[in-house]
């Protein structure tokens, strides 16, 4: 953690949503006139799409079918962590993007299923991270002790399962049996690797559906933020506002003494009530510190 170089870190699974609440990040910093220097997840994956297909089929013939790109031995989460820790001592760091499709590859003019070269942070206030291994602790690795202000983003997992499958479908031409084989493959990583991290988050964001998600593989629609309630989980809820929160979020209401829950198309409002306040408290720090 650093007063000076301050790091926020967002979780979340494949198809989680963590995309969503960087937009609403984004939209803070702007309003904020904030500068902020982004890494994502993907850039630090060990393997390019052939080199991981080539990876995933030797693991296969070991008698290892289940290796993802949630297992850490497939991220260079030391090299992550050395940004993060470079980022927080001196505000500096590289990162590069993974190439995904062919939009992409055209913006960035590398093939897809490929990474840019290295680049290096632009001046900025603040370092904000989206992946999956925000918060990893492993061995020989510590992420979480690296970042001032770590968020989950945890849809329950039908919903998470509905949102992958329709994205992966629509964005990448997936069949629904494909994302269906890698979502049983990454199972044991998932719980291994994924679902720990969440108990070392500052605040968790967990959408629930309130209709019928109970085969998400048939699922024709994701559920809208309509039909759909958010739970808002605080490790730390001394210095939470809660009377604020309820009275500014029309029908919240406490479901424990360190959560909220909230009507899903309330999510923006919510993040944003939340998240201005304690990133705008990481800038005060960072200001006396300098």
């Amino acid at each position: 953690m650093s007063a000076k170089h301050p790091i926020i870190s967002i979780t979340g699974s494949s198809g989680a949503g963590t995309t969503s609440v960087k937009r609403i990040f984004e939209l803070i910093f702007r309003r904020e006139e904030i500068e902020a220097a982004y890494i994502e997840g993907d850039a630090f994956h060990k393997y390019d799409r052939n080199a991981m297909k080539a990876k995933v089929a030797e693991e296969e013939s070991k008698g290892n079918p289940n290796f993802t790109h949630f297992h850490v031995d497939a991220n260079e989460l030391e090299k992550l962590e050395a940004v993060f820790e470079e980022y927080g001592r001196r505000g500096t760091g590289q990162t590069r993007t993974y190439i995904h499709d062919d939009a992409e590859a055209e913006l960035y003019g590398t093939p897809a299923g490929t990474f840019t070269e290295w680049r290096d942070f632009p001046p900025s206030s603040l370092l904000f991270y989206e992946g999956l291994h925000g918060c990893a602790v492993a061995e020989g690795v510590n992420l979480a002790r690296h970042a001032d202000l770590k968020i989950g983003v945890v849809p329950v997992i039908n919903l998470e399962w509905i949102q992958k499958i329709h994205r992966d479908r629509s964005t990448r031409g997936y069949s629904t049996e494909a994302v269906m084989d890698v979502i049983l493959r990454r199972m044991p990583d998932y719980v291994r690797y994924i679902t720990p991290q969440f108990t070392l988050t500052d605040i968790n964001f967990q959408r629930v559906p309130i209709v019928d998600t109970s085969n998400p593989f048939i699922a024709r629609w994701i559920p809208t933020p309509d039909e759909s309630m958010l739970v808002i989980r605080f490790a730390r809820p001394r210095g939470i506002d809660f009377p604020y929160l309820l009275s500014m979020i029309h029908d919240s209401f406490m479901s424990r003494a360190n959560s909220i829950v909230v009507p899903g198309n309330k999510l923006d409002l919510a993040m944003q009530l939340i998240l201005t306040p304690l990133i705008m408290q990481l800038i005060e720090r960072k200001n006396r510190a300098s």
